[in-house]
């Protein structure tokens, strides 16, 4: 059982019998006196793709859906297709890119560390890792004299996003991206 508080981007749960997918989480705190905390949750269900949003009080609980966990690598894109190898037997998953709605831009290929969610042997969605290094593409030059606290500037990553990386940074280098918040963690 997990509490609505504790839902992250990503994560599973059951509602009214069918596996639902953590999309964005919204937390939001009334000022006035003992008014609890609201989570404004966007849901994904992974049988039909519907959106389902919902707003929660933060001892709200839901069930964790009934899936299998299983390691996934990334391997290509065929299409409007992404392909997964399960690292255990070798088989492949297929997943359109509707289905990784706003995962698309942290999969390189050979990535590991990905979890598939299957039911019944149909892959449902996935789990990215928590973090991602990529290269970066482009970005201003680096500043001489710029601090590692100072100010950021806009880099993009060799899948296209775009990430708030600090000034000192150039581009070729390798960074630690967050996939739960899209941010800037560490160089790699």
């Amino acid at each position: 059982m997990a509490k609505a508080s504790e839902l992250k981007r990503g994560m599973v749960v059951e509602i009214n019998g069918v596996p639902h997918a953590v999309k964005q989480v919204d937390a939001k705190s009334p000022s006035s006196r003992g008014a609890s905390t609201l989570y404004k949750i966007r849901f994904t269900n992974l049988k039909t793709g519907q959106k389902l949003d919902e707003s929660l009080k933060g001892d709200d609980f839901f069930k964790d859906a009934d899936l299998v966990r299983a390691k996934v690598q990334f391997s290509y894109i065929d299409g409007d297709n992404y392909i997964f190898m399960n690292m255990e037997d070798y088989t492949q998953y297929s997943l359109s890119s509707e289905d990784l709605e706003g995962q698309i831009e942290y999969l390189t290929e050979g990535l590991e560390g990905i979890v598939a969610l299957l039911v019944d042997d149909a892959v449902l969605g996935i789990e990215l890792p928590s973090s991602v290094v990529l290269p970066i593409v482009e970005t201003a030059p680096a500043i001489k004299g710029a601090t590692a606290s100072g100010r950021t500037k806009t880099a993009r990553v060799t899948t296209g996003l775009e990430v708030q990386v600090p000034e000192y940074l150039e581009p070729e280098e390798l960074i630690k991206i967050n996939t739960e918040t899209g941010k800037f963690m560490s160089r790699a």
